[in-house]
Formats: C-alpha cells, sequence, structure tokens
C-alpha cells in the first residue's frame, strides 16, 4: 500500500492529490468528451484505494477508487477522498457520484478543480456538505486545471480547444519552395508529436498538405488510434487516392468544401467520406461555422497541423489557444519557401499574436515552445 506522507497535513494532501493527478494522466486521449480525472482514498495515513476514469461511459475515477478499496477488504467509512474534479451530482451516461460518495461513508473530500461547467459548479459541493461531509478545494487546482484545458474550454464554450502545431527551421520555415518537408526535425520531435495526436479529438489540415505529402494523420502505435480528420479543401481537389480518403479509417475523415466547389468532385468524395459545404460569407465566419459545429459533435480538442496560410487562419483570426512549435537547428532560407506562418499577417506591431505561459524543452537537438495564445 502506498504511503502518505504524515509530517504534516498540507504534505499529505500535496501527495495524495498528486497521486491523484498522476492517476488522471493514465487516461490521456481516452476520455473525451469526458475530463480526465483521478482519485484515491486515504486512511489511517494510506492509500486504500484508488482509480481514475478510463473512457465515457465508464465508471467515474471515485466509483473506481471506491471499488478498489472494497476490492482489497478496506472499510472506506471514515475515509477522506482526494479527486481531481469536482465530483458529478447529476445523473448522465452514468449515475452521480456524490451519491455513491455518500453511501460509501466518505467523511471527507478533497477536490483540485471546480467543474468548469456553470450549470454545475459548486453543486457537488453543497450535496456533501448539507449531509455532514467536510469539503476542501483548489489543491493543485493549477496542474488539473491544464490537464483538463480542453475539457474545461469545451464545456464552456462548445468549440473545440485548438492547439497549432508545425516543425520549422530556425528562420521559420516548414518545406522547400516545392513543399519537401520531411524531415525538419529529428526522431524525439515527431515522437512527441505524434504524443499530441494521441490526445487530441481531431487534427485539421488544408489541401496543400494532403497534396504535397499525402499524410494519413493516424497516431502510430497506440492500437492505431486515429482522430477524425479534417481537410480544408474549398475546390474539393483532396484525389481519392489520397490515405485520408482511401485508407481503413476514411470513415473518421472530414472534407470541408466551399459553396462554388465543383459537385461532380464532392460527389465522388461524398461516396467515399464525410463532406460539408461550409456555411458563412467570408473564410472567418466559415470557421466560426465549422468549429461550432465540431464542437456540437463532441469533438472538444483540435490538433492544426496545417500549412502556412492554415495555421495563419487560426492565429491571426483568433482561433487558436495553444502552439506547439518544434524548431530544428537548420536553416532554410529563401523568399519562397514554406512559412510556418503565412497568411497576409499584421498591419502593427501592437496586434501581433502574443503569448504567456511559454515553456521551452529540448528534445534532442530540436527545442520545442510551448505556450498559451494571450
Amino acid at each position: 500500500m502506498t504511503e502518505v506522507v504524515k509530517s504534516g497535513k498540507r504534505i499529505n494532501d500535496l501527495r495524495a492529490m498528486a497521486a491523484a493527478l498522476k492517476l488522471a494522466r493514465k487516461g490521456y486521449g481516452m476520455t473525451s468528451p469526458n475530463p480526465m480525472v483521478g482519485a484515491v482514498l486515504v486512511k489511517g495515513g494510506k492509500i486504500i484505494g484508488q482509480g481514475w476514469h478510463k473512457r465515457a461511459g465508464e465508471p467515474h475515477a471515485e466509483i473506481e477508487a471506491i471499488r478498489d478499496a472494497q476490492r482489497r477488504g478496506h472499510k472506506t467509512a471514515g475515509s477522506t477522498l482526494y479527486v481531481t474534479l469536482e465530483p458529478c451530482s447529476t445523473h448522465g451516461r452514468t449515475p452521480p457520484c456524490t451519491d455513491a460518495i455518500v453511501d460509501a461513508g466518505i467523511r471527507k473530500v478533497i477536490v483540485a478543480g471546480t467543474d468548469p461547467n456553470p450549470a454545475h459548479a459548486g453543486n457537488a459541493y453543497r450535496i456533501l456538505k448539507r449531509v455532514g461531509i467536510k469539503v476542501e478545494q483548489g489543491i493543485l487546482a493549477d496542474e488539473a486545471n491544464v490537464l483538463n484545458e480542453a475539457f474545461n474550454h469545451w464545456i464552456v464554450h462548445r468549440t473545440p480547444f485548438v492547439s497549432v502545431k508545425a516543425a520549422m527551421t530556425l528562420d521559420g520555415k516548414i518545406g522547400t519552395a516545392n513543399g519537401e518537408s520531411k524531415w525538419i526535425t529529428g526522431t524525439k520531435a515527431r515522437a512527441y508529436g505524434n504524443l499530441l495526436r494521441a490526445g487530441t479529438d481531431a487534427i485539421l489540415v488544408g489541401i496543400n498538405t494532403v497534396l504535397a505529402d499525402d499524410p494519413s494523420l493516424a497516431v502510430k502505435g497506440r492500437g492505431g488510434k486515429c482522430p477524425i480528420r479534417v481537410v480544408l479543401d474549398t475546390n474539393a481537389r483532396t484525389p481519392l487516392k489520397a490515405k485520408v480518403v482511401s485508407d481503413k479509417f476514411r470513415e473518421r475523415t472530414i472534407i470541408v468544401v466551399g459553396q462554388s466547389a465543383p459537385k461532380s468532385r464532392v460527389k465522388a468524395l461524398s461516396k467515399r467520406v464525410r463532406v460539408l459545404v461550409a456555411l458563412g460569407k467570408g473564410p472567418k465566419q466559415q470557421l466560426m461555422w465549422f468549429m461550432k459545429k465540431l464542437g456540437a459533435e463532441d469533438v472538444t480538442s483540435l490538433l492544426v497541423e496545417g500549412g502556412g496560410e492554415v495555421n495563419a487562419s487560426f492565429l491571426l483570426g483568433g482561433f487558436a489557444h495553444r502552439v506547439a512549435f518544434f524548431y530544428a537547428p537548420k536553416v532554410l532560407g529563401g523568399k519562397n519557401a514554406r512559412k510556418g506562418v503565412a497568411g497576409d499577417g499584421v498591419q502593427r506591431v501592437a496586434d501581433m499574436v502574443r503569448l504567456r505561459d511559454v515553456k521551452w524543452q529540448w528534445l534532442g537537438k530540436d527545442l520545442l515552445l510551448t505556450a498559451r495564445v494571450s
């Protein structure tokens, strides 16, 4: 059984919640449209039960922890529950966890993050306090919120949390003038990029990326998982032999075309994949329409792996929330080389896209920048 440090209440709480967060991360890429949640039960200075939410429709972390303790022969009455997110208090795919907590005789519940849904936030606290269960909140809240930043955004705004990913040279180029781009970064950077794919609901590219690279956009390893694949293709130019149209995951492909796309091309693509005709008067309005449509279909996170024009549409258009920029120690040069972020740019320095919570990480010889878009 895992010991929780006994040299002070605060240390006990931090160690127990850190253990719960570690459990929550085991659900990475598996729980959407639910959040990643971990829970541990502590009694007598020891963790007597632990669990995490494995996928939507299956028991929540609190239930897993209670059942784990019971399987081990422990009595849950009088224990303390540490959970990374406020327990659910309403019927959904599963019964409310607040009922199970009360039935288990838990005396105290310590929570990291509050439910981001304004309709439910704080409900569990009120229910538990009403029956005499002590409630504390806020321990390692920042870590818990970052873990579920995509879910937290989606549950409030009902649009996906958007991350823009690009692998670039030091002068910001993602490919030569003729489109050659393999491989700018090394194996460790590419493995990290694959990890980002594994954790997202959908991946988006532009038609130029499909024509130049013919990517599969699937996740390597991990049982062959394939997120929803989105291609922005105004004129329906996606080849019928393209991997996203012809491989075994083609039912998970969405091609977004313009209203003036050739009907014959749209018809041919529609026989293989899902085709949507963008609504809206301009590119920005059409992109907003599509973000709302994805959100309505329970897509909580979107990874943009487009070329310079697509990346610019999201970054300069105000749709991006996070960036993951990989920089290789190389210089490509050339005024016609493909830029990581293209578009028309901004007219004033004051209008530049600014980043916060910046973190740098070495991946072999490459450097990864991750940050939130301000």
